[in-house]
């Protein structure tokens, strides 16, 4: 099998906010990179693409190479293909990007969730195909200007012995995008279900993430959430790393904490930029299906499967299914949230 090296051509396969963010971050290091992506995407970023982050740091304009719908007739096959569809799009796009395919390519799977790479690997048995890892927001602040606005170091898996994933994440590492490896990606991809939780808590307040977590009705319901996870990976004898600056079994406790209590003790986890909203929000404010059955549904069947309760998270499927379904309404208070989960 072909290993990853420098020079390589890399493709970013349905190129977002956050394939966009990556694929110009790959371009900043000097890598050969294509991104496809929807024509009004294509044609909003035709002038290039400027990363900038919550820290300060900035990119002069960027341009990789813009494929658009028509890109069967442009593109080949790569050295490298990034998969930052949704997980509700991963069994789809993985059909279709069949002609990108070559029997060396490694593919990157950039899905929040549990095991929406084992689409991929099904049916692409003979390639290699790694989980990735993104914890960080991404806002488009004007066309064409990318702005990441939340900590974290995108995380690529590395089998034993992948020496060249190593150099890799060496050669893609920078400030811009913190790149890391990583060996245990199952535990890795519990520890950040555990704070894609409050996805949907966001979605369903319909307010920044900045000014929900400063709100401690909607931190109840996150918390009740984690609660529920890490009851199950504890059943499952998994060791969630740390991802914050407290332990994942420390944050259910720190989120019940009163308000002025918890601006004082989680300075980190408030260094969010004010604007940032999660994905599932931008799903329901733009009518299209969201990820809860790959998020809050996943752990809900592993809770199932183990005969464990999982009532609020159960809840919240349920809820943001009916917004989905235009049953009801989203923009609930942190108290009709709460009585709506049945912690009221």
């Amino acid at each position: 099998m072909k290993s990853v090296e420098s020079g390589m051509q890399h493709l970013v396969f349905g190129a977002g906010l956050i394939g966009g963010y990556v694929g110009a971050a790959l371009a900043h290091q000097g890598q050969s990179v294509g991104l496809i992506a929807r024509d009004r995407i294509v044609q909003r970023w035709q002038d290039g693409l400027r990363l900038s982050d919550y820290r300060g740091n900035k990119s002069m304009a960027l341009k990789p190479l813009l494929f658009g719908e028509d890109w069967r007739n442009h593109a080949s096959p790569c050295d490298v293909l990034w998969l930052t569809v949704k997980c509700t799009g991963v069994q789809d796009a993985a059909e279709e990007m069949a002609p990108l395919i070559a029997p060396h390519t490694l593919i990157l799977c950039c899905q929040n969730g549990l095991s929406a790479d084992a689409i991929v690997k099904r049916i692409y048995p003979n390639n290699r195909v790694l989980r990735v890892m993104v914890p960080f927001n991404v806002v488009e602040e004007r066309p064409g200007y990318l702005h990441r606005g939340s900590e974290g170091a995108l995380n690529i898996e590395k089998p034993v012995d992948a020496e060249d994933i190593a150099r890799l994440v060496k050669q893609l590492n920078n400030k811009l995008l913190p790149v890391k490896t990583c060996k245990d990606m199952t535990a890795l991809q519990w520890a950040k279900l555990q704070l894609n939780l409050g996805n949907a808590v966001n979605a369903l307040a319909n307010v920044p993430v900045h000014y929900m977590l400063r709100q401690r009705g909607y931190r109840m319901v996150l918390a009740a959430l984690m609660a529920e996870l890490l009851s199950v990976a504890q059943h499952k004898s998994l060791s969630l790393p740390r991802l914050t600056a407290l332990p994942p079994t420390w944050l259910p406790g720190l989120l019940r904490q009163p308000d002025w209590l918890f601006k004082l003790l989680a300075n980190s986890m408030l260094a969010i930029d004010p604007k940032v909203r999660t994905s599932m929000w931008w799903d329901l404010h733009l009518q299209r299906p969201t990820e809860i059955a790959f998020l809050n549904g996943a752990l809900v069947d592993e809770a199932v499967a183990l005969g464990l309760p999982c009532p609020v998270n159960r809840a919240i499927v349920r809820l943001i299914g009916d917004v989905e379904a235009g049953r009801s309404q989203w923009g609930l208070t942190p108290s009709q949230l709460q009585s709506a989960v049945g912690l009221l």
